[in-house]
């Protein structure tokens, strides 16, 4: 069986995780391990939201 890893602090409590709205529906979004390498350009909470997202026609 695979060892648990633990990070210092976190102990199941996700409340110190950094968060941000969804750009499609505004609904807070939690940091995920799966995006930390990019969570800074992470818009979307979910894929429906990023289908659903408002496209901007060109002037």
């Amino acid at each position: 069986m695979k060892p648990k890893t633990r990070v210092k602090g976190h102990r199941g409590n996700k409340s110190y995780l950094p968060s941000k709205p969804c750009a499609a529906c505004g609904q807070p979004m939690s940091w995920r391990r799966s995006w930390a390498r990019n969570w800074d350009e992470v818009k979307y909470c979910s894929e429906a939201c990023r289908r659903r997202r408002s496209v901007q026609p060109d002037p």
